[in-house]
């Protein structure tokens, strides 16, 4: 009997990858699996525009609003997570169909990801209260003394990536990029899976991200973020950084007004997708590249040339 197929459906914000993947899962008895790093926090159901009830009613949706805000997940535990998404999509004999816009997802399952031994708790939080007194440029410059490698490939601004690099460094003596090249093995062969990157033209993503950023205002994501800021988490958690978020806090706070605030999230999404689209041409070229319109499509013939 042979395997249930895989299907990995990555792309930009907005470029409707939830809508393919619901269409992919119902046609061909799929369970869709979360590859967002966003769409995992169980707070963020409105401002992520995470997949309805009523989705999730027509085909099985998995690991999605599974953790809380407060938490850090990480792309070792989505790895472990998928990995028995998958496995559980294989005992059903279910198509399994990952959707999402984190490269770093679709990297650690397809390529593996290294087991980096645990930050001592003295060394993060030594780290965490640098970043805070200091800022991000001394912890970068910092990181550009004891790993060049890692500091170049970082954007200067990037507090999660840095703060991350130069804990593993400190901790281990060793690059984070070291420790990746030894890492765990792949949860799935890519060869044996469809894998399509869905791209809109250009000025076409723009109207969705618009469009999709004033809806989610009028279904209450001020009033969801209004609860997630109530809570007083750490500014520098994930999912306080999450697209928009930091935008209506500081509009709720009184500093901007709502249509600066929604100006700012919708600015913050455009320039994102243009990182998603360059990182996953780089670093996953296996994936073919499709509009919208014709991504049914390919991902029927890639799975027909996989079945010969």
């Amino acid at each position: 009997m042979s395997k249930p197929e895989t299907i990995l459906i990555a792309g930009p914000t907005a470029s409707g990858k939830s809508a393919l993947a619901l269409a992919l899962a119902e046609k061909r008895g799929g369970a869709v699996i979360n590859a967002d790093s966003m769409q995992v926090y169980r707070d963020l159901a409105i401002i992520t525009a995470r997949p309805t009830p009523e989705a999730a009613r027509r085909a099985p949706h998995r690991l999605y609003g599974h953790v809380d805000a407060a938490e850090n997940y990480s792309v070792g535990r989505w790895r472990t997570e998928a990995a028995a998404a998958l496995a559980a999509a294989e005992r059903e004999s279910r198509a399994a169909v990952v959707v999402g816009g984190t490269g770093l997802y679709f990297n650690a399952l397809t390529r593996g990801l290294a087991a980096v031994p645990p930050i001592a708790a003295e060394i993060r939080e030594a780290v965490r209260a640098r970043l805070a007194s200091e800022g991000v440029a001394a912890l970068h410059a910092e990181l550009k003394r004891r790993d060049p490698a890692a500091a170049a490939r970082l954007m200067p601004g990037d507090r999660v990536r840095i703060t991350r690099a130069l804990e593993v460094v400190l901790a281990t003596g060793r690059s984070l990029r070291d420790w990746h090249e030894e890492g765990a093995a792949a949860s799935l062969d890519p060869a044996r899976a469809a894998k399509i990157f869905l791209m809109p033209e250009r000025d076409a993503l723009l109207s969705r991200i618009d469009g999709r950023f004033e809806a989610m205002i009028a279904a209450g994501a001020l009033e969801e973020v209004r609860a997630l800021a109530a809570r007083n988490l750490d500014p520098d958690l994930p999912a306080m950084k999450a697209h928009g978020v930091p935008w209506l806090i500081r509009h709720l706070n009184g500093e901007i007004t709502l249509a600066e605030a929604v100006e700012g999230g919708k600015r913050d999404t455009r320039q994102y997708t243009k990182r998603q689209a360059t990182w996953f041409r780089n670093q996953l070229p296996d994936f073919a590249w499709v509009e919208p319109e014709r991504a049914l499509a390919m991902v029927e013939a890639q799975l027909r040339a996989l079945a010969q």
